[in-house]
């Protein structure tokens, strides 16, 4: 992965150096996690995390001028990314990142090789929609042998999970991020569909507006993935962040704008002399 060069901040530093002079360590593992990693060859080194906190900056703050153009998407999607909109979904994106460089800059702190079981989350700072703390934490891994990789892996997947891909042969090598953001403008069909008298329908526009930005943050995923130079992908759940704000085509006006983040673990196959022993076939007498 491409890790941060800046230094680790002051407190990561000190509790980094307090951790290394006690002499133990601690992880978010459960005991089968832990079982199951010792079985594979590696072992716990430490909790890691990294943090970050951002300035949305004007564009989460602004009403929404959606324009009522009709584009490839349909009448009243917003097809067409302004300069703020871009400037947003790059910060979420480089927030997330930049709080992953830090939690592996951790991991190799402490003689880790990577990180397993890794969480991304994401609060408000100290109450206000527009300050985000972007954290990731999970537990930093070492391999016992004398074969290491050659960069710090990051992987969501957990402990057990991490076992499977080893006995099968496969490794992990970073996390890998999409984050898509669609607005949408609730016109006279939404507001028609969404009425205190509308029958119970789908609502075509909202519909729309999930689907497509789904599928823009999978293909940021996919144009990450490649960043890796993994051979797949092993993708957890998309987490969709719906807000609705003020329009300036006019009062009582009103947008949606959904933002769709998907997080997956990168993944290469390697090839060893080694195979772990089959289990044992169970006959009934």
């Amino acid at each position: 992965m491409s890790e941060s060069n800046d230094p680790l901040p002051p407190a990561a530093q000190a509790r980094l150096g307090q951790a290394r002079q006690a002499g133990t360590w601690t992880s978010g593992l459960t005991v089968d996690e832990f079982a199951g990693l010792r079985s594979v060859g590696f072992e716990p080194v430490g909790q890691v995390m990294g943090s970050t906190v951002h300035n949305l900056g004007w564009w989460s703050r602004r009403p929404i001028n959606c324009g009522y153009q009709r584009g490839v998407l349909g009448f009243g999607f917003a097809a067409t990314l302004t300069s703020g909109f871009r400037d947003y979904v790059e910060t979420l994106y480089n927030a997330r990142r930049t709080a992953m460089n830090r939690m592996a800059a951790e991991c190799a702190a402490l003689g880790g090789d990577g990180v397993v079981a890794v969480r991304l989350t994401i609060a408000p700072f100290q109450g206000s929609a527009h300050h985000l703390e972007f954290q990731a934490f999970g537990t930093a891994v070492r391999a016992k042998g004398t074969v290491r990789p050659g960069r710090t892996f990051l992987s969501h997947v957990t402990g057990q999970e991490f076992v499977k891909l080893i006995e099968t042969g496969w490794v992990p090598v970073d996390l890998a991020l999409g984050v898509g953001v669609g607005i949408r403008h609730d016109d006279w069909r939404v507001n028609w569909s969404t009425g205190r008298f509308a029958p119970a329908q789908e609502v075509g526009g909202w519909t729309e507006l999930v689907s497509v930005t789904r599928r823009k943050a999978r293909s940021r995923l996919s144009a990450d993935a490649r960043r890796t130079g993994a051979d797949g992908l092993v993708v957890s759940d998309i987490d969709l962040r719906i807000e609705e704000r003020d329009c300036k085509l006019g009062d009582h006006e009103h947008d949606h704008v959904v933002e769709a983040t998907v997080i997956g673990t990168a993944i290469a196959e390697f090839r060893t002399s080694h195979r772990p022993t089959p289990p044992l076939t169970i006959m009934r007498f």
